[in-house]
């Protein structure tokens, strides 16, 4: 599942994407999607339009920045905006979202679409500390911190799957998390907020609406951290959110296609905000200006 994107991010050592990785790995994406999410989201509609354009197209307009061409009309945001993202590779993925669309369009395919959106809009009005402080409460519910006493087999699941990826998080940020199976969760030390806050303030507004996305999908700051890092890959992050989910559906069974659907839905959501983050934090300028001649 959206194999394309987990070589991506599969390697700490992997290099940024390249336009033409973002568009081979979007198309893998947008191909695959099958229908709305449910999770509520900044969308530019929240049903399909009859597809109005013929080509998409991408140009640099003032001041760096990379516009949308539908045949010669400039794309706007739901606010009345012009569409504008920073770089060519973002702008290449999210022409290539709107390339791929058929008869319909399909506003729930388009993750990066929307997130940028949500980025020149900010609906919600909130600033950079804002975000970092939202993205932060997950901490104190993190899904791979709360622990089950019973059954054994799932205590020793969660023992061998979840720990190793504390472990990581704890050394690479010299921080303290810890696990509980009291409702209250554990407690986590201030220290350890602090660093995070630090590490989340390097990151621009774009980048942190992204990685919000993305920990809302996983209900975990250490699982997003280490996909961000490529620690992880989506696959594996999705599986590890998933956990108890999985031991239930392989001990009591499962309806035929809702799980395979929802892990799908999932996988799409946390690979498309990760290649969000990526490409928000890429800084450099490439000359190809148009996705079509």
């Amino acid at each position: 599942m959206l194999r394309s994107l987990s070589r991506l991010y599969g390697s700490c050592s992997a290099p940024l994407p390249s336009p033409c990785d973002c568009q081979a790995a979007v198309a893998a994406l947008t191909r695959r999607l099958p229908r709305q999410s449910s999770a509520p989201t900044y969308s530019t509609a929240t049903s399909g339009r009859r597809k109005f354009y013929q080509d998409v197209s991408i140009t640099q307009g003032e001041g760096g920045v990379y516009e949308i061409n539908l045949d010669r009309r400039k794309l706007k945001t739901p606010g009345g905006k012009l569409f504008t993202v920073p770089n060519e590779a973002l702008a290449v993925a999210v022409a290539t979202e709107w390339d791929l669309q058929k008869d319909t369009l399909k506003f729930y395919t388009m993750h990066l679409t929307t997130l940028c959106n949500t980025a020149l809009d900010n609906p919600t009005q909130r600033n950079k500390e804002q975000l970092i402080t939202a993205a932060l409460k997950f901490l104190e519910t993190d899904t791979i911190c709360y622990r089950v006493e019973e059954p054994q087999r799932l205590v020793e699941l969660q023992r061998n799957e979840w720990d190793p990826v504390l472990d990581w998080i704890e050394k690479r940020y010299n921080v303290e998390i810890g696990s509980s199976s009291s409702l209250l969760g554990p407690n986590i030390p201030q220290e350890t907020k602090d660093t995070f806050r630090q590490h989340l303030a390097s990151y621009n507004f774009w980048a942190l609406t992204g990685l919000e996305f993305v920990i809302a999908q996983l209900k975990s700051v250490v699982l997003s951290f280490g996909l961000i890092d490529r620690h992880l890959t989506v696959e594996k992050a999705v599986l590890l959110s998933r956990l108890e989910e999985e031991y239930q559906i392989q001990h009591w069974g499962s309806v035929e296609w809702a799980h395979d659907y929802d892990m799908f839905e999932l996988s799409a959501r946390t690979a498309a905000g990760t290649l969000f983050v990526h490409l928000s934090s890429e800084s450099s300028t490439i000359k190809r200006k148009l996705l079509q001649d």
